[in-house]
């Protein structure tokens, strides 16, 4: 990549699908796969293919990853003369108010962009689950002359109303946009997809500016890149899509790379958590030349050891953090986050445990998400009676439960 490139991680949503996860937290600071956190993987993405200059956009709930984001990028010394900064919400608005779309929390930031000549800017969502070389999508934008280019994938049908959903001719072209809408074009080569935005573009830099600057004029917008910017541009600019099934990265076989998973639900983030329990997941967090780098912390080895009846602590199947100690329990195809106590006789199975939390001799966890810092009691069951859980917990559609860190088991 010969150009400079400014890259702005949006991160400000409040994340109300995932709620009770995200009443005390933003969704980009909530934990995956024991150690990370959501935002870790976008960040990863754009280090690892060369990008270096990082405004992270926060907005709602921002403490939680802001605290994430000084203990795992500011101060580990990976870069060394370039950066991350996470940049509250400015209020530069003509009303002062809060960032009223995506497009907007990028406008009251233009200021930060220093060469609007010779620049592209990289505008990626931060609550997605994937690995991508940005560098194969700026050759690709580069290749073809394009003004702005969106990453974008086939997703199932009965999804078309949570993406924006691209109409593309064959060189990539995009020629329609439409916005979260369950009629949407279907894909012509296969009918029962449709071709998904990513939420991650590449802009030139002026194209940008101008596109923002007129945006904020136009009455009636809702300031929004899939719902105004880009259908008022494809008139009249180049605005190409980039395969996603096409980026490979470094150090995985051809065609292995295509994982994505948008976490906007509960359902979504339990089932990506129980993916990388697989034997062989589809993401690889075990490939060397593409790590996924979070925070360091100080954490113990975790340890499987006996209790005082010389039950030894099980763990098959499952991702166990550092800290943890399962002494004479088991832990089967789950994720355990960091310092959680799992005692004699317990049985967790299926769910994710974050991080500090204790579960009691012989409680029982089935097909459940315990919350940080939660407390189950000895004998406790959770997950294994339907009508006592949802009288005590939310449970999803399908079933799964999720215990609150105001509801403590006793």
């Amino acid at each position: 990549m010969q150009r400079k490139i400014i890259a702005f991680v949006l991160a400000g949503g409040s994340g109300t699908r995932l709620l009770p996860l995200t009443k005390g937290r933003a969704k980009p600071a909530i934990s995956i796969g024991g150690k990370y956190r959501i935002i870790d993987f976008v960040l990863s993405n754009l280090i690892n293919s060369g990008i270096h200059s990082i405004y992270v956009l926060v907005q709602f709930q921002s403490q939680s990853l802001l605290r994430h984001l000084r203990q795992g990028w500011q101060f580990a010394n990976i870069l060394s003369d370039q950066f991350i900064i996470p940049v509250p919400a400015q209020k530069d608005s003509p009303d002062g108010s809060w960032y009223r779309g995506t497009a907007d929390a990028v406008y009251q930031n233009l200021n930060l962009i220093d060469n609007v000549s010779d620049q592209l800017v990289a505008i990626f969502g931060g609550d997605h689950i994937y690995r991508m070389d940005v560098g194969q999508m700026v050759g690709f934008h580069e290749m073809e002359r394009a003004d702005v280019t969106v990453a974008a994938l086939p997703v199932e049908e009965r999804l078309a109303a949570d993406f924006g959903v691209i109409e593309a001719a064959e060189d990539g072209r995009i020629m329609g946009f439409h916005e979260k809408r369950i009629d949407a074009p279907r894909m012509s080569s296969q009918p029962h997809r449709v071709f998904a935005s990513m939420g991650n573009y590449l802009f030139s830099a002026s194209t940008l500016l101008e596109a923002l600057r007129s945006d904020s004029e136009r009455t009636g917008s809702t300031h929004d890149f899939g719902r105004d910017i880009l259908p008022v541009l494809l008139k009249t600019n180049p605005v190409y899509s980039y395969d996603f099934r096409a980026n490979c990265v470094p150090g995985e076989a051809p065609g292995s790379c295509s994982y994505w998973k948008d976490v906007g639900t509960l359902q979504a983030y339990y089932d990506a958590q129980m993916d990388l329990c697989s034997p062989l997941p589809a993401l690889n967090l075990y490939n060397p030349q593409w790590p996924i780098r979070t925070a360091s912390y100080a954490d113990p080895c975790a340890k499987f050891t006996f209790d005082n009846e010389g039950r030894a602590g099980q763990v098959i199947g499952s991702l166990v953090s550092g800290g943890c100690i399962v002494a004479g329990g088991s832990v089967r195809n789950s994720v355990v986050g960091r310092n959680v106590r799992i005692s004699s006789g317990a049985l967790i199975e299926d769910s994710v445990v974050l991080d500090n939390c204790v579960v009691g001799r012989n409680a029982r966890i089935r097909r459940a998400i315990l919350d940080e810092g939660v407390t189950v009691a000895e004998e406790v069951s959770v997950g294994h009676d339907d009508h006592e859980d949802r009288q005590l917990h939310h449970v999803t559609e399908r079933g799964i439960v999720v215990v609150a860190q105001s509801s403590d088991t006793n």
